[in-house]
């Protein structure tokens, strides 16, 4: 018993040095990070979990009432509007890649390629990301006013050309936003192809030239494969940016017309705050927040894969 008595108090005095050494070296550093990680539980932590509770239960208002599983989960995705919205979602990705991917690749190409007003260039490509997204949505609307006097409409009429509905055609609205949205954000992505372009071996490119080979040559032997890995990560990371759409459709046409351009997160704030169906809006946060990791777990992984090639 004695015995004991002593290894319990060797064992109990090695802990206490061991956390009195601990807390001289890590200490102070987890003392600088501790307001960050307080905040963090508040404003991240606590609203993901108890956001994921509330889609399990029956909500008046904001408050839980009953607990009813996945009740709200099987509700939302029988949910016609949840399911035009999925659609539409998945109309977004392939527009943003047909219309957004290659833009970027195009101009940094010719951002690289440029020998004066380099300054300049770089900075026109930049400046519709410093502007606010709603301010950007809002100009847009006005280029894209049905009336005569929309902008664009207007220099069709120069040209001798009929009006057009422009965001009240349901066949044009996801198209256009599509637009909207590479204009306002390609420049970020246009300047990262470009600093992963300034990595390029020059010697690559001048040997080509000694063997006749010119522009195209240069980018389907030695650029695209040099931006390829960059490429495909940020090709998740549009896909993933194309699932949280919101302010585009919401300020540029409210979802409509009839639904047409609706997303995932405008569905799930029509239910929190014009329904107030708080368990729905969860749920259909949960489900959106599943589709995007999956994407992120791509991402990771493509990003891994090239950190280490």
């Amino acid at each position: 018993m004695k015995n004991y008595n002593e290894a319990s108090k060797i064992k109990k005095k090695s802990f206490a040095q061991a956390f009195v050494l601990w807390l001289k070296k890590d200490g102070p550093a987890w003392l600088m990070i501790a307001p960050f990680l307080i905040i963090g539980i508040m404003f991240i932590f606590e609203p993901l979990i108890m956001g994921i509770r509330t889609s399990f239960f029956e909500t008046r208002g904001f408050e839980c009432v009953e607990f009813i599983g996945l009740d709200n989960y099987k509700n939302v995705i029988s949910d016609s509007v949840f399911v035009k919205a999925m659609m539409n979602t998945i109309k977004y990705a392939l527009w943003s890649i047909v219309l957004g991917l290659f833009v970027p690749v195009i101009v940094a190409v010719a951002l690289n390629e440029i020998i004066h007003g380099k300054g300049f260039f770089r900075f026109a490509t930049y400046f519709p990301c410093i502007l606010p997204g709603v301010v950007t949505a809002v100009m847009w609307v006005i280029m894209f006013d049905p009336g005569d006097g929309g902008v664009l409409n207007y220099v069709r009429s120069l040209m001798g050309l009929p009006a057009m509905q422009w965001l009240n055609d349901p066949g044009m609205t996801i198209q256009l936003i599509v637009v909207t949205m590479t204009w306002g954000g390609f420049g970020s992505t246009a300047i990262l192809y470009l600093a992963d372009l300034q990595s390029v071996n020059t010697d690559l490119y001048e040997a080509i030239s000694l063997d006749g080979g010119g522009v195209l040559t240069k980018l389907r032997h030695i650029t695209i494969p040099h931006m390829s890995g960059m490429i495909k990560m940020l090709f998740i990371m549009q896909i993933i940016n194309v699932f949280q759409i919101f302010y585009q459709p919401l300020t540029m046409t409210g979802g409509g017309p009839n639904n047409a351009s609706i997303s995932l997160t405008q569905v799930a704030y029509n239910y929190a705050f014009k329904t107030m169906e708080m368990g729905k809006s969860t749920a259909t946060s949960v489900l959106t927040a599943l589709m995007i990791m999956i994407f992120s777990i791509f991402y990771m992984k493509i990003k891994s894969k090239n950190m280490n090639e």
